[in-house]
């Protein structure tokens, strides 16, 4: 929709309806629009609504929801075109398999109308793999968000080798005009930027607990009661350059910048043997205390929202 005004998005097409579109359904709803949404899954109509009603109370103590918006503005549909054909912005979270993408693009893409974007949710696939046998590869972009999308602002845009540069402009634009913080990434990599430090994070917390320098728990909570509550307010370069005191950045690089590089070197590469599956597996259950995915989720949730609407309150 070049040259439309976030404004001017009045309907929303949901192409695949799992946990990651859903959360989307819910927050496109919350800003006002229509929502026609679509899953292959048996039983979708109801998970999806079920979905939007354990999520509205979150999004009205945020503040997310404006008058007129409501779950009813929902639509289910029967089929991925039924979806897309009266959408003015269609948001893609199918699965992550090309296969399953590409084909499912060819089922919806020609009852969407050329000037419609289409954004996928994918979270490491390639967005030039994912255009290369569209009928117009010039307005798929990715929109890649964070889990649960209706709650974390976080939403990743970058184009593919035949994604018109103004797409991707104007996708910035969308996402944070309807209240989501949008970042623009000049390149393609596997796993985008956001996962890539999750995973790097990961890869080290995996290699600590092996080396049996902490249990996995301690791990866990020397990011969450640590550095995880500073990442909350601010990445990890803006963090460093308040590390510096009153040099900033450049006094942390010069004089704090060697010994960190020192531990870089001493960082490990741990690969998912047997012996390290067991490792995690025990290790989480034994921090979760026989708590459920669903009790959880359930916890994280509440808190993010409490983390949310404290940096609203300090912005």
């Amino acid at each position: 929709m070049i040259g439309s005004s976030a404004a001017d998005i009045k309907t929303i097409g949901i192409i695949g309806a799992g946990t990651i579109g859903s959360s989307w359904a819910a927050y496109f709803l919350a800003t006002g629009r229509d929502v026609h949404a679509w899953d292959p899954a048996d039983g979708a109509d109801k998970k999806i609504r079920a979905f939007v009603e354990n999520a509205w109370p979150a999004l009205e103590a945020l503040g997310v929801t404006v008058d007129g918006a409501s779950p009813d503005r929902l639509t289910v549909q029967s089929t991925s075109a039924a979806a897309a054909e009266p959408a003015d912005f269609i948001q893609e979270s199918a699965p992550e398999r090309l296969d399953v993408k590409l084909a499912l693009y060819k089922d919806f893409e020609p009852a969407t109308r050329p000037e419609v974007v289409i954004s996928t949710s994918t979270s490491g696939l390639l967005m030039s793999d994912l255009q290369k046998d569209t009928q117009h590869p010039e307005r798929f972009v990715l929109g890649h968000p964070f889990n649960p999308p209706h709650l974390i602002p976080l939403v990743e845009v970058l184009g593919g080798a035949k994604t018109d540069p103004a797409v991707v402009d104007w996708t910035v634009d969308f996402y944070n005009a309807i209240g989501k913080k949008a970042i623009k990434l000049f390149k393609e990599v596997p796993g985008h930027v956001a996962n890539r430090m999750q995973a790097a994070i990961w890869r080290e917390a995996i290699h600590l607990a092996q080396e049996g320098v902490a249990s996995v728990a301690d791990v866990d909570a020397a990011i969450a009661y640590g550095p995880g509550i500073r990442w909350a307010l601010m990445g990890p370069n803006l963090t460093f350059h308040l590390a510096g005191g009153e040099g900033g950045m450049e006094n942390f690089v010069e004089h704090l910048g060697p010994p960190t590089a020192s531990w870089w070197a001493d960082l490990g590469s741990p690969n998912f043997t047997d012996a390290v599956k067991k490792l995690l597996i025990e290790g989480v259950a034994e921090e979760t205390e026989g708590k459920s995915v669903k009790e959880l989720a359930s916890i994280r949730d509440k808190r993010l929202l409490a983390v949310l609407k404290a940096l609203n309150e300090t912005a």
